[in-house]
């Protein structure tokens, strides 16, 4: 539904928040891991505390891309600033493929020359310490996607529930050398977390890329639209429906049928119509709709005539006239 401009505010002041909260947590579980990996030499919790660091590189990217996204639209950008979640998301990407092939590349060689790890318990206090921290991030960036459908946080929360897993993996690890000696585990996690990395990579990525290319919404928020605009009455049929998302915002256009002897003012109402059902159905929703009388077949420009239009309306002669 369409938000009021107090609950828009207090949405973007929880999104804002979350992407403080998010920040000031993995800079708090970096510090400690990385005292933590000084102490028992642990390849395993190195690559945790390399996820911390890209934890924290990618919190700060989200956090400026939030506040970026959350300003209105200008003159300058009609359609908002939404797209600077999904740059966001390549350079996010882009960090995190690197750290998984150079955790890769280290994994293989521990593994070819196994280190022994010490002081193991301290190792796993500082995994326990930072399973609930994290636990605790994510319970709240949940609620705030649950008040805001923030897609920015959502995507963040979703990254730091598989931290959790992966600090799991990092006490089974230890747990491993200290009471099995199995000095080859360390680097087995290690390569498996790096594995889980470049998953994530690969994600964010493809996502990020399908919203700078204006990729349409799934086939079943389109079947959606669809179902919800054909309900409204005095809507015989549509096409040319458009949907792209922009961050947190949502476009959809669309042409509909109706009489073509229908007055402006009943077809207008309809088109209205149409219009609030959608906003109320997907948030933060911008939409456009156009009316056509039934069965009109609208003309297609020739190609080669709308170029040489073109050519006329920019050529030297049309800008220097007058």
């Amino acid at each position: 539904m369409q938000m009021s401009s107090q609950d828009m505010s207090r949405s973007h002041r929880l999104m804002r928040l979350a992407t403080y909260v998010a920040v000031a947590t993995a800079c708090l579980l970096m510090i400690v891991k990385g005292g933590a990996w000084v102490a028992t030499g642990s390849l395993s919790l190195l690559a945790s505390l390399v996820d911390s660091g890209l934890d924290t590189a990618a919190s700060l990217v989200n956090l400026m891309a939030v506040r970026h996204a959350l300003q209105p639209a200008d003159r300058d950008h009609r359609f908002g600033h939404g797209k600077a979640e999904s740059v966001a998301g390549l350079v996010q990407a882009a960090f995190i493929g690197g750290s998984a092939l150079f955790l890769a590349l280290e994994s293989a060689q521990r593994m070819v020359s196994p280190v022994a790890v010490t002081r193991e318990m301290v190792g796993i206090g500082v995994m326990l310490f930072a399973m609930a921290a994290t636990a605790l991030l994510v319970v709240f960036q949940r609620y705030v996607v649950r008040q805001t459908r923030s897609l920015a946080i959502g995507a963040d929360s979703a990254h730091y529930t598989g931290d959790i897993l992966v600090n799991a993996s990092v006490i089974v690890a230890f747990l491993g050398n200290r009471f099995l000696g199995w000095l080859w585990i360390d680097a087995v996690f290690a390569f498996v977390i790096s594995a889980y990395l470049a998953r994530n990579a690969w994600r964010i990525g493809v996502v990020a890329f399908d919203q700078l290319m204006d990729k349409e919404m799934p086939e079943d928020e389109r079947a959606r639209i669809v179902a919800i605009a054909l309900a409204e009455s005095g809507v015989l049929a549509l096409h040319d429906l458009r949907t792209r998302i922009s961050g947190p915002n949502t476009f959809i256009q669309l042409h509909l049928e109706v009489e073509g002897d229908m007055p402006v003012v009943d077809a207008h109402d309809i088109a209205q119509r149409v219009e609030d059902a959608l906003s109320a159905a997907f948030a933060n929703a911008e939409v456009i709709v156009h009316i056509d009388p039934v069965g009109l077949v609208e003309p297609v420009a020739n190609p080669a005539v709308l170029e040489r239009v073109v050519a006329a309306a920019f050529s030297p002669s049309s800008t220097t006239e007058g």
